[in-house]
This record gives structure tokens, sequence and C-alpha cells, in this order.
């Protein structure tokens, strides 16, 4: 059997989030044993509900932060909350999360022997001033802004990553990863595609901050694991980084024009500030992507809206969002 079809122990730490739960369902599906760990800060329960019944899954609540032992083949370390709103609450812990996290679970993977996977970021590349972003550019990052407990506590996660390969000769992997949407999406996280699709369907006003100018990236959650699943099971000489993200580019005020158009809403555009470091371009080069994982987004974004929409609604109707 190849790598990836034989049965491993697969650890998954912020199983219980947005991403993480839709990585178990997959690793489930090809007949791992998933062990989610999660300190439910921004993971909830619902979104691992469906899996508590299968044999081969086992829920822990656990933070990063602290040691974990446990024996397992795999880790994907993807324990960080990943909005602003989330991760600027407690910029302090953010920034343990993503240094004492990593460290953690790359001591866990030493003594274990174990490959691990890295979910690193977009924010990586701060404000760039190179577009697209290639996984080679180093970046524009304001180390003491309202961002940085997060875009820089995920860089020092790189670095210690790479230097665990280079000082132990440990598999690792790491995934920068770009904007992604979809079912399982906190409904309160502040990020652009559940916030336009909550207000769009309460027929709220869409608060756009700037100019609705800026751009992003976005890419359906199904693929954005499928690119986690490709990157863990490479040869082990490679390691990345590599960019997973969608690279059709949209600006701000073209998606909340979709959102209003796909929930026939009657809300209007209302202009707020542009926060603090927000970037105003993001769009990844996945040129690497598409050579060594032979991956490539192919859902559109109207596609996935429609996938994304009705879990919003559903929430909606239940007095949940």
């Amino acid at each position: 059997m190849t790598r990836a079809h034989q049965r491993k122990a697969i650890l998954i730490t912020g199983g219980a989030g947005f991403l993480g739960s839709h990585l178990c369902e997959r690793l489930l599906d090809q007949g791992h044993d998933v062990l989610c760990i999660d300190n439910f800060f921004t993971g909830s329960r619902d979104n691992i509900l469906h899996l508590l019944g299968n044999p081969h899954f086992e829920l822990m609540r656990h933070d990063v932060t602290f040691p974990l032992y446990v024996e397992v083949d795999e880790i994907y370390n993807l324990a960080c909350p990943a909005s602003p709103i989330h991760y600027q609450f407690d910029p302090v812990q953010t920034t343990k999360t993503s240094v004492h996290g990593a460290i953690n679970m790359l001591g866990l993977a030493k003594r274990v022997r174990a490959r691990i996977l890295q979910a690193s970021t977009s924010e990586v590349y701060g404000d760039p001033e190179l577009h697209p972003q290639p996984e080679s550019y180093w970046g524009n990052v304001n180390p003491i802004g309202f961002r940085s407990c997060y875009d820089e506590g995920k860089r020092c996660a790189e670095t210690l990553f790479f230097d665990y390969r280079r000082q132990h000769n440990l598999g690792i992997k790491v995934a920068r990863i770009f904007n992604t949407y979809g079912p399982r999406m906190h409904p309160n996280d502040g990020r652009v595609v559940s916030n336009f699709i909550v207000q769009a369907l309460k027929g709220e006003s869409i608060t756009i901050y700037g100019d609705g100018a800026q751009t992003r990236s976005f890419c359906y959650v199904d693929e954005l694991v499928d690119g986690l699943d490709r990157l863990m099971n490479t040869p082990d000489d490679f390691t990345g980084p590599v960019n997973l993200g969608n690279p059709g580019e949209f600006t701000i005020r073209e998606l909340a024009e979709k959102v209003i158009a796909m929930t026939n809403s009657t809300s209007k555009l209302v202009f707020e500030p542009l926060p603090h470091d927000d970037p105003t371009q993001r769009q990844p080069d996945i040129a690497l992507a598409r050579d060594k994982l032979g991956w490539e987004p192919v859902i559109a974004l109207e596609q996935g809206l429609e996938k994304t929409i009705p879990y919003f609604d559903d929430l909606i109707k239940k007095g949940l969002a």
C-alpha cells in the first residue's frame, strides 16, 4: 500500500474548528484513526457531533500550549484562532498558541517520529508588495501592530518547524493557507464571507471596511482540505512551504454584490474605516502546489457560495447566528 492508504493514527489539533472538522471527516473516510484535540475557544462540538459515534474517532479537550503525550503517526497542527476578532481578543494567548503550540507538537512529533504538518497562513506575507505572492516572498509584516500576534506567531512557528527539520531531521510539511470558506465557519468570526452572508440573509446593511477595492482570493473548504491531505503525503524531501488557496481574485465589493444577488437580499452597502494593517491585496501563486501536489482549485466562488449560504440560513432559522 502507498503511504496515503495505510491505516494511520492521526492527531488533528484544532480538530473541532472549521477546517479541522472537515479534515477529520476526510481522514476518517480514508479509514484512518483520528484523534481530535481542541480547547473549544473557537472550535465547536457541533462541528464534530456527527463523528462521535465513529469507533475510529476520539475527541479530547486539550490546549496545545500544554504538552501532550500520545502515540500517533501523523500530526496536523491547525490549532489557532484564525479571524481578527478572535485572535485579537487575547493577543498574548494567540502568540502562545502559535509558538508554544508549535514547540509542544514538534516535541511530540520528535518523540514518536511522526510526520507533522503546520497550518500556516497567507498572513505571513503581511501587506504584500509583490503580487501575486509566491512562497519565495519574505513578506511585509508589521511586527508590533494589532495583527502581529497572529502574523508573527505563524512566522515564528514556521521558523521552529524548519529548525526542527534541520536540527532533528524531523519530517515536516508547511502549508500557507489563503482565505477559505464553507459550511461550519463561525457565524460571528468577522471574516468577510460569513459576515456578508449573515448580514444579507438578515436584510441588514453589509459592512465593507475601506472602499471595498481591496482584493481577496477565496478557496472552498473541501478543496483546501484536499490540498492539506496531498501535502502530508508528498515525499520526505518536500517540506514546503506551499501556498494553498484559490488564485481567483475578487474585490471585497464584488463579493458583497455576489452575496446580495445570490441571497435575493435587500441589504445595502455601508462603508467603515479600514482596520490597522489590513492587506490591500491577497492572491496566491500556486505554481508550486500544481507542480508538487497536482493540486488546483476548480470550484468557482459562485459554486462554493451555493454550498455555503444554506448552512448560514439554517443557523439563522435556529437562532444560532
